[in-house]
């Protein structure tokens, strides 16, 4: 038996989040503004990934995610699930995808052209935020997820990887 876990909802304020989500593919360009294609490949000293395969990293987490939201707009019976990405690493996502050795111009495009899209259809319905589809965790746990909750978290998403390639960039002096 699959238990169920309590809904997810956002926890700020919508207009902020919506704001934020909006800003999300302007702050990512600032945080890379001036870096060579050399700099783009600029990595943490003590391992992680360069700052170009964390710009596919937050283009691809939102196109995923941008699935979620169509579908609790669309058909709230619906279960969204990972169960095809979970099970694989994410740095053999990052190698399939070829992170390290792709120009980061067309997933600038893509997650700029991801959230116009979902800010377009949030702003087409009145009830779009409450909105909510059944969300199978790796556990098999079934919890609840918002249309509102799902946006919070890809707006905090770019952010924490903001902060990431700010990061980089100090500690390389770029």
């Amino acid at each position: 038996m699959v238990s169920k876990a309590s809904d997810m909802k956002a926890t700020g304020d919508q207009a902020t989040i919506l704001a934020q989500y909006a800003d999300g593919p302007s702050q990512l360009e600032n945080a890379i503004k001036g870096l060579s294609e050399s700099g783009l490949d600029m990595a943490p000293s003590r391992g992680g990934w360069s700052i170009r395969e964390i710009v596919h990293h937050i283009a691809d987490g939102d196109d995923i995610w941008k699935s979620c939201i169509k579908m609790a707009l669309g058909n709230e019976q619906a279960e969204f699930h990972l169960d095809w990405y979970w099970p694989i690493p994410q740095t053999t996502w990052a190698s399939n995808w070829a992170y390290a050795r792709r120009p980061v111009s067309s997933s600038l495009d893509l997650l700029k052209a991801t959230r116009t899209h979902i800010l377009d259809l949030l702003a087409q319905r009145a009830d779009a935020w409450e909105r909510s589809v059944e969300f199978r965790e790796p556990n098999g746990q079934i919890t609840r997820v918002s249309v509102g909750f799902v946006v919070e978290m890809q707006a905090n998403h770019v952010f924490h990887h903001i902060n990431r390639i700010l990061a980089i960039r100090q500690e390389h002096g770029a």
